[in-house]
């Protein structure tokens, strides 16, 4: 019985502590936003958006920044780790659409280090950034960030700088 309690125990102490993973704290740049962390639908919409600093900018389906980053070698993916935690590549599990304004010649996929699908454009893999809280942030834009750039991407493909 004391080791069917012990066990218990501990199970409930593995889910409290899961639960405050959440939790920023003064030294942490904040939890990955779930609204902004890639799913993996079936399907992945590129589109077109108006911005106003920026002019026209490449949005997934829900009117979130898409980004580049200048490390990437063509359309392999350098941000790993750490990294893909704060930059969420942009995932799929089937071909990406091309919605309003995207050139769907310049849409593509490649396959991550982890396995992944990753959306690309331009050649570019495309990412989205954690401090982005509501469509049409661009918080990532010109960031030196993991040793390199990062980009909003306009819909010829190429960094708007």
């Amino acid at each position: 019985m004391r080791t069917k309690a012990a066990l218990v125990g501990a199970l409930v102490g593995l889910v409290i502590g899961l639960a405050a993973c959440g939790e920023t704290t003064a030294s942490s740049p904040g939890p990955i936003n779930p609204v902004v962390a890639s799913p993996t639908p079936s399907q992945v919409t590129i589109a077109v958006a108006a911005n106003a600093q920026l002019g026209q900018i490449l949005v997934d389906g829900d009117g979130r920044t898409l980004y580049l980053f200048v490390a990437d070698t063509g359309t392999t993916s350098t941000c790993t780790g750490q990294c893909a935690q704060y930059w969420p590549p942009v995932l799929t599990s089937g071909a990406p659409v091309a919605g309003t304004g995207v050139n769907a010649a310049l849409l593509g996929t490649t396959t991550r280090p982890d396995g992944g699908t990753e959306v690309t454009y331009g050649g570019h893999p495309l990412y989205y950034v954690v401090t982005d809280k509501n469509p049409g942030d661009t918080t990532g834009q010109a960031v030196n960030n993991y040793g390199a750039l990062w980009y909003v991407v306009g819909p010829d493909g190429k960094e708007i700088a």
